[in-house]
Order: C-alpha cells, then sequence, then structure tokens
C-alpha cells in the first residue's frame, strides 16, 4: 500500500468498509468469532447431560466437569477477543502514530499466538476425555453431535489463529518507511533528518577588501610569542 504503515495507509483518510471486509485477517477474525460460537455454545446447549436415575447434570466428556468450563471459557473469552479486534481493525487506519501501529500489531501477534496455542490444548483435551468417555453414561447418545463439533472447530480454531500470528507478522515485517511519509506524519521524535543549523563562527572585523560581507583574519600559525611580549613592543 502506497504511503502505508504496517498495513494501513495514512491517518485521516475516508473509512472503507468493503477495503476492511477485504483484508485476509479480518476475515479470519470473523472465521474465529464463528467457530467460538460453536465450541462454547455446543457445550453448553448439550454439552450438559441429566441422568434419569441418579438425578444430576454431568460433563459429556468423560463427566469432567473442567473439560466443559475449558471449553465454555476458551470460547467465550475468544468471542470477545475477536470483537476487541476486529474494532481496532476498523480504529487502526485512524492512528497517526507509527509507533502506536507498531504497538498494536505486536500485540496482535501474541494475543493471537496466544490463543492459537489455549486451542491446541482445548482440541487435545477434549478429544482425550471424549475418547475415554463410558457409553454407559450416555446410553442414548444425547449430545454426541454437539460434543464432537466443539471437538472439531477447537481444531480449526488452532489454525486461524495461526493464520492471524502469521499475518501480523508480515504487517510487522513491512514496518513503515519514512521515504513514504511526510514530516507531519513521522514522529517528531523519530525523525533524525532534520540537519543541524552550521555553525558560524563570529567574525573578527569588517571585511578590508571592501568586497561586503564579514573578514576574518587568519591565523599566524608562526605567531607563537606570548601576548605580554607583545605589549612590551619586543
Amino acid at each position: 500500500m502506497e504511503g502505508g504503515a504496517y498495513g494501513a495507509g495514512k491517518a485521516g483518510g475516508a473509512f472503507d468498509p468493503l477495503t476492511l471486509v477485504r483484508q485476509p485477517h479480518t476475515i479470519l477474525r470473523v472465521v474465529s468469532w464463528v467457530f467460538s460460537i460453536v465450541v462454547f455454545g455446543s457445550i453448553v446447549n448439550e454439552g450438559y447431560l441429566n441422568t434419569p436415575l441418579e438425578g444430576e447434570e454431568f460433563c459429556i466428556y468423560n463427566r469432567n466437569p473442567n473439560a466443559c468450563s475449558y471449553g465454555v471459557t476458551v470460547g467465550v473469552l475468544t468471542f470477545i477477543t475477536c470483537l476487541l479486534y476486529l474494532a481496532l481493525d476498523v480504529y487502526f487506519p485512524q492512528i497517526s502514530s507509527v509507533k502506536d501501529r507498531k504497538k498494536a500489531v505486536l500485540s496482535d501477534i501474541g494475543v493471537s499466538a496466544f490463543w492459537a496455542f489455549l486451542w491446541f490444548v482445548g482440541f487435545c483435551y477434549l478429544a482425550n476425555q471424549w475418547q475415554v468417555s463410558k457409553p454407559k453414561d450416555n446410553p442414548l447418545n444425547e449430545g454426541t453431535d454437539a460434543a464432537r463439533a466443539a471437538i472439531a472447530f477447537s481444531f480449526f480454531s488452532i489454525f486461524t489463529w495461526a493464520g492471524q500470528a502469521v499475518l501480523a507478522f508480515q504487517r510487522y515485517q513491512i514496518g513503515a518507511d519514512s521515504a513514504l511519509f511526510s514530516q507531519d506524519y513521522m514522529d517528531p521524535s523519530q525523525d533524525s533528518s532534520m540537519p543541524y543549523a552550521p555553525y558560524v563562527e563570529p567574525s573578527a572585523g569588517p571585511d578590508p577588501t571592501g568586497m561586503g560581507g564579514t573578514y576574518q583574519q587568519p591565523a599566524n600559525a608562526f605567531d607563537t610569542e606570548p601576548q605580554g611580549y607583545q605589549s612590551q613592543g619586543y
């Protein structure tokens, strides 16, 4: 992008929703947002079963409440994270400071990689608990499709969040070329291209040649006699 910094143009431009929607990282955020809804929605709606004999509710994943709690917690938190970073994507082109854009992109890398790791842990955890679940705990096979859907979309979420981290890293590598920005856009503290005013040594007297300007008497390399002797006429 011409005149851009970290994947966006200069601040102050008109907001273009089509450009935002077409960006790959925005698409991945929306997909991750949908996946998170599927995961925690499946567990909340059909991940807990009631047994007529025992009269108590238990988690469909091997009667392990921690497994259901993990899936719901990660799903809800990633749901909120996607909304926050979608809002950041809308506001990002209006950020005028290159340093602030850099911080936003770095946070995107860290957060995306973090959630990709947690989804990997969640997929392994849920898949293991589902594998060791006892058929007698669910003789009617209630909620099995929802349980499998939560596991499948946990697996898909690993790649969507990892993809966001990769795209954010590519935006970080693009960075900001100072040659593309005007002086009013660059951070003044980072602008080292301003030349210093040249030092002008004070004039020693008027120009005897009459050519105009000032005249500075050249130093005599052989005049090493102390000033005290000159004042005595030696």
